[in-house]
């Protein structure tokens, strides 16, 4: 019989890579956006035209739970929240309760949905390595202490444990993914990744000449949202539920990835276009995230295909094209 998946957060670029993988493996894919008029529905629509669209709010639970009447999904996979990290210190209500407290609005929408029969829906919830925040070892493995250092992490904090409440207390098949950065040519232009990679191509047409971030010093393990989604499906095809830290298990700072963006583009002497601005230093700093996959590789088999020099350039690459195209217009 042909598998159902449920994708909440379906237009982010984790949305749109795992929709892709989805389809390839066979499955009926739907989609939930919040809002009938949502100017991001066109790019799910371009981007995998047999994904179903279906309406609702994680903030809504009834609206969950006509998804799941609608769809009726072997698998769910949770990955809307609001996930622009700096953008949690300015609305940490708002932030709190999507990315929080939708978590229990769709497990609980779940149970109800299931009833007696709670093994017939899988369950995902994308945790993140903004939960380890001051970290208190290195690497980050599925035991270490949580300690955010935003209030997106504690969102995720709770979202987190919420799963693990629901498996244990419900026999729900809930895992978490505890992902790394991850990023890809469909980040979103505010996240620092793709700032850059913009940034970048810009400058390297002549379209701008200055870039302005915070701490470039920051270091983070960086990995390919690609590869990411691949970790995500074999979690639900286990026989048992579990939570699997997915990273490269390097790490490499802001600095590193402006060397081989600009590098990429024939740019050495990238400094004097780069400033820092104290606006996009953090509240509350997260130094270093570096994270220990050793039981998504033993577990789930997954290792990540793509190396940070490949994803940094794939990125730049994709934003020249972008630009030139949207110059020849």
């Amino acid at each position: 019989m042909t598998k159902r998946a449920l994708i909440t957060g379906i237009t982010g670029q984790d949305g749109m890579y795992l929709s892709r993988l989805l389809l390839s493996k066979g499955y009926e894919v739907y989609g939930l956006v919040r809002g009938q008029n949502n100017p991001k529905i066109p790019v799910i629509q371009e981007w995998a035209p047999e994904v179903k669209i279906l309406t609702g709010d994680l903030l809504d639970q009834s609206s969950l739970l006509r998804a799941l009447n609608s769809s009726k999904p072997d698998e769910v996979y949770n990955l809307g929240a609001i996930s622009f990290v700096a953008y949690s210190w300015e609305n940490a209500q708002l932030t709190s309760q999507v990315t929080g407290l939708g978590v229990l609005n769709m497990l609980e929408a779940i149970r109800l949905y299931a009833g007696d029969d709670i093994g017939k829906v899988r369950f995902y919830q994308a945790s993140s390595s903004e939960m380890f925040g001051r970290v208190q070892e290195v690497p980050q493995k599925e035991t270490t202490l949580l300690w955010p250092r935003s209030p997106y992490g504690v969102a995720k904090v709770f979202g987190h444990y919420m799963t693990i409440n629901y498996r244990e207390s419900y026999g729900m098949h809930a895992s978490s993914g505890v992902l790394f950065n991850h990023e890809s040519p469909l980040r979103g232009p505010e996240f620092v990744t793709r700032k850059i990679s913009i940034a970048v191509a810009r400058i390297a047409l002549g379209l701008q000449d200055q870039l302005s971030l915070g701490n470039i010093d920051a270091k983070r393990d960086w990995g390919f949202a690609g590869d990411y989604v691949e970790a995500m499906w074999r979690m639900l095809q286990q026989d048992e539920a579990d939570d699997y830290v997915i990273s490269t298990g390097e790490t490499y700072s802001v600095r590193q990835f402006l060397d081989i963006a600009f590098n990429h583009v024939g740019i050495s002497d990238w400094e004097k276009h780069v400033f820092q601005d104290p606006q996009f230093f953090r509240p509350a700093e997260v130094d270093l995230l570096i994270g220990d996959s050793a039981k998504a590789r033993e577990a789930l088999g997954w290792t990540p295909e793509t190396d940070f020099e490949t994803l940094v350039t794939m990125m730049v690459d994709a934003d020249m094209e972008r630009e030139r195209a949207q110059q020849g217009k």
